[in-house]
């Protein structure tokens, strides 16, 4: 049912329903990691063959990824929505079910194809519900997300496993989500936006390369991706061995960290991107630049803080500037974009960020660590950072004339 007269009410509707599924999402695919200490000991893995199952996700997300974004753009957003919903739920239950590695494996990586169907659509479908001037916030609400259902998949993954045991922490966590996809389903289809290039067929998916804008926030988001998945690997590691605390309190005061400056940077990064956006067509990207600029020198001080204290309170203003960034950038993203290919351009983004940010960066500063140490081996996240910076503003200097040109009324 096409949704040309959607009310109000129902366009909240939607964006409820699609963040519970994304909290979902990130629950499914963080609690393996609460889980590791527990399949590692029953199944008698080496660190190697647990490390794996991570990259089976990530793997299969990234190369699947642009497939459903072609399907976005030519096929029903809702039917690929909740038909990823389906998938990833089923294949969390049968993490929960498999006899050994092998069968966890191969259940780890069918996640990421659910999972990548769900996230190259929804962003996309999601903004079509509301009007432009309002996806900042809007894009921010939904993104709550990352640091929210990534705490909520640790704790429940650690609670469920340790009581019940890490088979049922994923058959207790995959259920809600066949239960939402019913819901999912049946949501009234926002109309698309029509552009220009509506035809334009794989010239209009080749242009995605070609788009200034949309590289270089691409980039900027790869660099983003890069700190805030290294420091998510190693700060609890880092707290352990330089301020010798406890595993479980590590992670404990990490995780507390992460979400309630996830939760403030993420809302706060929306309300300001959608009105320094009122201000200037390079607004969201100012917003994002000012962002990695503030929050550098905090995580630097964050990594040679000799107190405990100034070191956790420098983690939450640094990560509060990081996550300042989620709604922004993914809004960039959306205008920068004809609407016949966003599907597409939320794909091959995906693609880039983890390809160059947190699928190479844990690894990367393992290997530095192995060489420098881990404090200094840190220190190029906030490196990173400046990159983002740099590449937000080359980005503000393109954006408005892109903007404009998908703005541009489609030719009859």
């Amino acid at each position: 049912m096409e949704g040309e007269n959607i009310s109000q009410g129902y366009r909240r509707y939607a964006l409820a329903l699609l963040l519970a599924v994304n909290l979902l999402n990130y629950i499914d695919r963080q609690v393996l990691y609460a889980v590791f200490p527990l399949i590692k000991a029953d199944l008698r893995i080496s660190d190697t063959e647990l490390g794996l199952l991570g990259s089976a996700f990530m793997v299969s997300y990234l190369v699947i990824a642009p497939l459903f974004g072609w399907l976005g753009d030519t096929w029903s957003r809702v039917r690929l929505a909740s038909g990823g919903l389906v998938v990833w739920s089923l294949a969390t239950v049968a993490t929960g079910l498999v006899p050994g590695y092998r069968s966890l494996l191969a259940a780890r990586s069918t996640v990421g194809v659910g999972e990548a169907s769900f996230g190259t659509v929804s962003p996309g479908l999601l903004a079509d519900f509301f009007a432009k001037e309002h996806r900042g916030r809007i894009l921010s609400y939904f993104y709550l997300a990352i640091p929210v259902g990534s705490a909520l998949g640790y704790l429940l993954g650690g609670l469920l496993g340790q009581n019940f045991g890490w088979h049922s922490a994923f058959l207790m966590v995959g259920v809600p989500g066949l239960i939402l996809a019913v819901p999912v389903a049946l949501l009234k289809t926002p109309p698309r936006a029509q552009d220009a290039d509506q035809a334009g067929g794989r010239s209009a998916y080749l242009d995605l390369f070609r788009n200034r804008s949309f590289v270089l926030n691409t980039l900027a988001m790869a660099a983003m991706t890069f700190a805030i998945g290294g420091l998510a690997q190693w700060l609890p590691s880092f707290l352990h061995r330089t301020h010798g605390l406890g595993v479980a309190k590590g992670n404990t005061l990490f995780g507390a960290i992460t979400v309630v400056s996830g939760i403030l940077g993420t809302l706060i990064g929306g309300f300001l991107g959608d009105r320094q956006q009122q201000k200037s067509p390079s607004g969201y990207l100012q917003v994002s630049g000012w962002g990695f600029l503030i929050g550098t020198p905090f995580a630097v001080w964050a990594l040679m803080a000799s107190d405990l204290t100034a070191c956790l309170t420098a983690i939450f203003v640094a990560e509060f500037f990081l996550f300042l960034n989620t709604g922004p950038l993914n809004t960039v993203i959306v205008n920068v974009t004809p609407p016949s290919v966003r599907a597409m351009a939320f794909a091959v983004n995906i693609f880039f960020i983890h390809a160059l940010g947190d699928a190479i960066s844990p690894s990367i500063l393992g290997w530095l660590s192995d060489r420098w140490g881990l404090r200094d081996a840190l220190l190029v996240t906030p490196a990173m950072m400046l990159v983002a910076v740099f590449f937000c503003h080359l980005c503000g200097r393109t954006v408005g004339a892109d903007m404009e040109r998908v703005d541009r009324p489609a030719r009859p």
